[in-house]
């Protein structure tokens, strides 16, 4: 058996590749580790929670509408942190570039995670750059590391019976609008990936009210992220179809390309479960936020296993965790 593309989709194969990639003896720094499969890793240092990420970026096309390739590594890394209840401090970056990439091209990805990183609140500083021959890669892969800093720590496995799921906003985007541009669809603004830097929302609800789980939905989707808060919480987990906010223009663009808009990546949105006292207060700080105006509430956490969507014509039907995203190389 030889890794493929499934073997990084975010899916069902995936896991089964990290079930081999992860036995590391050596996997936990004294607090949360590799063996916990979340979003970080939290290292208790000098009486400070410290969470450490990192993310690899392999984009086509390098610049999408909405972002580029730049945007989403430092967005990644950030939402990884702020996941765990990180506020984002440092982050590192490494460039593998092919031969022959435009420089103006990289002084504009450069300036994208530049961007990004003063909206979140935190600096680069270190890196490292390799260039390899023309044909070994596809243009650039960018790798980035970060660390922060989290008062309570917050965990994808946390989900109880009586939370409520909460999506921070609309689902499918980022992976639909690179489909579509990818198979020549000139949709103009409407649809366009959602990646940005989700600390400064987060940080708003995490002062709001309580986080029992959180987790961002990007490969894979919503569906394999609700799936994994779920079986890691040993609950069950039910969505109403009716509440999910879908654009409408996503909703017909995965239509056209036979794509379910649950399945593809997100790179701005939060799934979080939060107790019912808390819902109304978080509610409003997400619609507070630029970033969470079309935050929802879609369904509710109880006892036993699966993830069940109510459907808007009165059925139910399991949501499966994806075998693999069915966009490859959007994050």
């Amino acid at each position: 058996m030889k890794v493929n593309m499934m073997h990084g989709a975010g899916g069902e194969v995936m896991g089964e590749l990290l079930q081999t990639l992860t036995k590391f003896r050596n996997n936990n720094a004294g607090g949360i580790g590799l063996e916990a499969m979340d979003d970080g890793a939290v290292i208790p240092f000098s009486g400070t929670n410290l969470v450490f990420t990192t993310d690899s970026h392999i984009v086509r096309p390098i610049f999408f509408p909405g972002g580029d390739i730049g945007r989403i590594s430092v967005c990644g890394t950030i939402n990884d942190l702020a996941m765990m209840g990180g506020k984002p401090i440092a982050l590192s970056c490494g460039m593998i570039i092919e031969e022959g990439f435009e420089i103006d091209d990289l002084a504009k990805i450069v300036a994208s995670m530049d961007d990004a990183l003063g909206e979140a609140g935190a600096n680069l500083v270190t890196g490292d750059t390799k260039v390899m021959e023309k044909g070994a890669l596809d243009g650039i892969v960018i790798n980035t590391s970060g660390i922060g800093i989290a008062k309570n720590i917050v965990r994808d496995n946390g989900l109880v019976p009586g939370d409520v799921i909460i999506v921070s906003g609309t689902l499918g985007d980022h992976g639909i609008a690179i489909m579509a541009h990818r198979e020549g669809f000139d949709l103009g603004e409407q649809i366009k990936s959602d990646v940005a830097p989700l600390w400064g929302m987060m940080e708003k609800v995490l002062d709001a009210g309580t986080i029992h789980a959180m987790k961002d939905p990007t490969r894979g989707g919503f569906a394999s992220a609700i799936n994994e808060m779920a079986k890691k919480s040993g609950v069950c987990v039910r969505i109403q179809e009716e509440k999910l906010p879908i654009r409408k223009s996503v909703r017909s663009a995965a239509g056209m390309l036979g794509i379910d808009p649950l399945e593809v990546a997100n790179e701005g949105k939060v799934v979080m479960g939060v107790p019912l006292s808390s819902v109304d207060s978080i509610l409003s700080a997400l619609h507070s936020h630029k970033y969470g105006k079309d935050a929802a509430v879609v369904g509710s956490v109880t006892k036993g296993a699966h993830v069940i969507m109510e459907t808007a014509i009165g059925g139910e039907r399991f949501i499966e965790p994806p075998m693999g995203d069915p966009v490859p190389r959007v994050c």
